[in-house]
């Protein structure tokens, strides 16, 4: 199906709002993403995941740097500490693809 802006139709969370951090890690290079709906940043800095895209999408995950918050590719970090190994799939919305 065509899912027009969005990335993925599931995605997976620590809990059903998606507001608590699943894991931690280090941005292993820097990222400058293609649009806002990407988070930026440098080499070394510490990347907050909140969710994690799945099914269509799966090399996406959703997190902050600061704050700042978007979309930025799975491979680039490190991860170095995990806050919750709950993980719950929901549908995605609308809304986790509009930059605000």
């Amino acid at each position: 199906p065509d899912l027009g802006r969005r990335f993925a139709e599931r995605k997976r969370c620590a809990d059903p709002e998606c507001s608590m951090l699943m894991c931690r890690g280090k941005a292993m290079r820097d990222f400058k993403g293609p649009d806002c709906r990407f988070v930026n940043f440098k080499k070394g800095e510490a990347v907050y995941v909140y969710y994690k895209l799945i099914g269509k999408s799966t090399e996406l995950w959703a997190g902050s740097v600061g704050s700042d918050f978007g979309y930025f590719p799975k491979d680039l970090l490190e991860i170095n500490h995990n806050y919750s190994n709950e993980e719950l799939e929901l549908p995605t919305d609308e809304t986790d693809f509009v930059c605000f």
